[in-house]
C-alpha cells in the first residue's frame, strides 16, 4: 500500500470514529449512517452551506461521501441588499457566520443538528464590503477582510452564545481579498490584488493582534486573488489573475518571510482566482474564471515545485470562482458564477487527473459566493 493510500485508510477511519461521536443528521429527509458495512457506506454524508449573493440567502447542501453527489436543501430567508458571501463555521459546528457585502454586516446564524439555519436578531456592524472570513486555528477569533476599507476586521468569537465582539481593523494593503493562517508560527497572508503584493502578520491567539511582519508586503503576481497554504506551513501559493500564473513561495517558519521558489511562477489557464491544495498535500487545484476550468498540479515533495497533471485544465462550468476540497480528500467541488451551479469531481489518488461526478454540474439556482463544509 502507497503512503498517500495508507494516508487515505486512516483519514476515513479518523472520520468514522468522528461521525460516530457527533451522531449528525442531514437536512429532513435524509439520514447519515455512521456504521462500517458497505450497505450503508453510500448514506455517509457531510453536510454543508453555499452563499447566493444575489439572492440574498444561504442553502443548506450534503455531500455524499461515498458518491461524492450534492444535494441543495433548505435556504434561508431572501434579504435583499445584504450579498452575503463570505462563511465561516465556529469549530464546534453551532454556529455559521456570513458576511454581507452589500448590507456592510455580519449575520449569525445557529446549525441544528440537521443543519437547519437559525438566525439571530441583530448583525454585527463590518465596515464596508467584507469579503473573505476565516475562523482562525484556536477557534478564538473571526477574521474578516474588506477590499475597500484596505483592513482585516478582527472578532472575538463568544464560545457559548456565538456573539462576535470587535478586537479592531488593522491595515492589509491595497484591496484585500483573500486570506490564509500558517498555523506554524502563528502567520496570516493577505493577498493584495491591486498591488500584486502578499502581506504577512503575525498572530496573536491571546489578544487577536495582527502585526505586519518586518519585510512585508512581498512581491506575488499580478491581480494576486486565492491562496493556499500546506498543511505543514512549508508553502505558499497564490494565483494570480493577471497573469495567469501561480506563485510558490517557501516559508520562514521563524521570521514568516515569503521567498519564491525555484521554477515559480508557474502557468495556469486564463484569470486563475482560487486554489486548493489537497489534505495530503499531494495535489493543488486552481480555477480559472476566464477560461471556465481547472489547471491541475502534482505538488513535488520537499520542494513545493508543481508539475502538470496529464489532461489539465479540465473543463468547468462558466465562472468557476471558488475550489473546495472534502475532508476525506476524494472530491473536488468548484463554484460556477456565471454556470449557477457547483461541478463536482473524484480525482484519481495517484495521477490527481479530474472525472466529473455523476450529475454534475448541481444547480445552485442562483449564482454561489462561497461555499464551506462542516467537518
Amino acid at each position: 500500500m502507497s503512503f498517500r493510500r495508507a494516508a487515505r485508510a486512516a483519514l476515513a477511519g479518523k472520520r468514522r470514529v468522528f461521525c460516530g461521536l457527533l451522531a449528525l443528521s442531514v437536512l429532513a429527509g435524509f439520514s447519515i449512517s455512521c456504521s462500517n458495512s458497505s450497505s450503508s457506506s453510500s448514506n455517509v454524508s457531510h453536510l454543508g452551506f453555499v452563499s447566493l449573493p444575489t439572492e440574498g440567502s444561504v442553502a443548506v447542501i450534503r455531500l455524499n461521501d461515498s458518491t461524492g453527489v450534492m444535494t441543495v436543501g433548505a435556504k434561508t430567508p431572501a434579504v435583499q441588499g445584504t450579498s452575503p458571501t463570505g462563511l465561516a463555521l465556529d469549530p464546534s459546528g453551532k454556529f455559521l457566520y456570513v458576511g454581507n457585502s452589500s448590507g456592510h454586516t455580519i449575520s449569525t446564524f445557529n446549525v441544528a443538528s440537521d443543519g437547519t439555519l437559525t438566525q439571530t436578531p441583530n448583525d454585527t456592524p463590518a465596515g464596508t464590503d467584507p469579503l473573505t472570513m476565516v475562523v482562525d486555528p484556536s477557534g478564538k477569533y473571526l477574521l474578516v477582510t474588506k477590499p475597500l476599507d484596505n483592513t482585516v476586521s478582527v472578532f472575538s468569537i463568544d464560545s457559548g452564545s456565538g456573539t462576535l465582539s470587535d478586537v479592531g481593523d488593522f491595515f492589509a494593503g491595497s484591496s484585500p481579498t483573500d486570506l490564509k493562517f500558517a498555523q506554524v508560527g502563528n502567520f496570516v497572508y493577505v493577498s493584495n490584488s491591486d498591488g500584486g503584493l502578499i502581506s504577512g502578520f503575525t498572530f496573536d491567539p491571546a489578544t487577536g493582534i495582527l502585526a505586519p511582519l518586518p519585510d512585508s508586503p512581498f512581491p506575488a503576481g499580478r491581480g494576486v486573488s486565492g491562496l493556499a497554504v500546506d498543511s505543514g506551513s512549508h508553502i505558499l501559493y497564490s494565483a494570480n489573475a493577471s497573469d495567469n500564473t501561480v506563485s510558490a513561495f517557501s516559508i520562514d517558519q521563524t521570521t514568516g518571510d515569503l521567498t519564491e521558489i525555484f521554477g515559480s511562477p508557474f502557468f495556469a489557464a486564463t484569470s486563475p482566482r482560487s486554489i486548493v491544495i489537497d489534505p495530503f498535500n499531494a495535489f493543488l487545484f486552481v480555477a480559472n474564471q476566464g477560461s471556465n476550468n481547472i489547471s491541475a498540479y502534482t505538488i513535488i515533495a520537499g520542494t513545493g515545485a508543481l508539475q502538470v497533471i496529464s489532461g489539465s485544465p479540465f473543463a468547468a462550468g462558466t465562472g468557476p470562482i471558488f475550489t473546495l476540497v472534502d475532508p476525506s480528500g476524494n472530491f473536488l467541488y468548484v463554484g460556477n458564477q456565471s454556470g449557477k451551479s457547483i461541478s463536482g469531481f473524484s480525482y484519481d489518488s495517484t495521477t490527481g487527473v479530474l472525472k466529473g461526478i455523476s450529475g454534475s454540474p448541481f444547480s445552485t439556482g442562483e449564482a454561489p459566493g462561497a461555499m464551506i463544509l462542516a467537518h
